[in-house]
């Protein structure tokens, strides 16, 4: 796979394996009206999630985003609004708690937008989020999704010592395409928050996701998947970008399902304990199933140790 040149036809219609049935069901439609009574947010609505009739729908999850919906990063890729932000709510992480209970989730995913006015990076909120959900739903576990909070090890601390049971973030693309993709953000550093989180805990495991589409070699690809095992990152999504509107970065190439599923067999024979990968799949996507497959790999290395003879 090589990078290719928009053409006409790509901007125009896309791939019938993108085409998307809405289930805009009872489920879906109380899901929507919960957030609204709770003035809660979520990244689903906010980055015009494709799957959101699917979450909400069928599975009945969500991935609640807090500190507000307007970021200070401009990515040019993201839906997100930019701009300056309001002040804390510092209510939000009983109000996301609740919901968790109200919905009774198994699995909760917190991501947030990128709060760089913030010394801490909003980092405390997401601890204090983590914190409300175990108090009030000891069984559901928890994903969270943070920027990069300015590569301060303090505010990683901050949400590794609240123990998430899984540390999320997210590449975004590939090295050479950082600069002109992700705003303010700088690839080694999200390499280095994602190691810092595996040696602050070394049990819980970490996760990142990947968009296609934007250019990159299939060279660069693996270059990713290399760079995350090495820095001990066991979960890996790869997804497609589709342009939120005219004014973000346009799709330069349209990945097939059979393109999709090879890279999710190189991402596993290079060690990722799991891997979700196709055109629709987002950072969240099956969060729930992600998180057992990481919970039976950690039981059988457990058991791999138990089984080998002292030296």
């Amino acid at each position: 796979m090589t990078s290719c040149k928009p053409t006409k036809t790509e901007y125009q219609r896309k791939p019938e394996w993108l085409k998307i049935k809405l289930n805009t069901n009872d489920e879906y439609k109380g899901l929507k009206k919960l957030m609204r009574e709770n003035n809660l947010n979520t990244v689903c609505e906010e980055a015009k999630c494709p799957n959101i009739h699917e979450c909400w729908g069928s599975r009945r999850t969500a991935t609640f985003m807090i500190l507000g919906a307007i970021c200070t990063r401009a990515c040019r890729f993201c839906a997100v609004k930019t701009g300056l932000p309001n002040e804390l709510d510092l209510a939000e992480p009983e109000r996301v708690a609740d919901s968790v209970v109200v919905m009774n989730l198994k699995h909760a995913v917190v991501t947030a937008v990128a709060r760089d006015d913030l010394k801490d990076g909003g980092s405390e909120v997401f601890a204090e989020t983590i914190r409300a959900i175990r108090r009030k739903n000891p069984f559901t576990s928890i994903e969270v999704l943070p920027s990069d909070m300015g590569g301060i090890e303090q505010n990683i601390r901050n949400i590794m010592d609240a123990k998430p049971d899984i540390l999320n973030h997210n590449i975004e693309t590939v090295r050479r395409l950082t600069p002109r993709v992700r705003a303010r953000a700088k690839y080694d550093r999200s390499l280095e928050l994602l190691r810092r989180a595996k040696e602050m805990q070394p049990s819980i495991p970490t996760k990142s996701s990947l968009m296609l589409g934007l250019g990159e070699t299939h060279e660069e690809i693996l270059e990713v998947m290399d760079d995350l095992r090495a820095n001990n990152v066991d979960i890996m999504t790869i997804g497609q970008y589709l342009q939120p509107s005219k004014k973000h970065l346009p799709v330069l190439k349209y990945y097939s399902p059979a393109e999709f599923g090879e890279l999710r067999k190189i991402a596993m024979s290079k060690g990722f304990s799991h891997c979700e990968a196709g055109p629709l799949v987002r950072s969240s996507y099956h969060a729930d199933e992600q998180v057992n497959a990481a919970a039976k790999q950690r039981q059988l290395q457990g058991e791999q140790l138990l089984a080998t003879p002292n030296s």
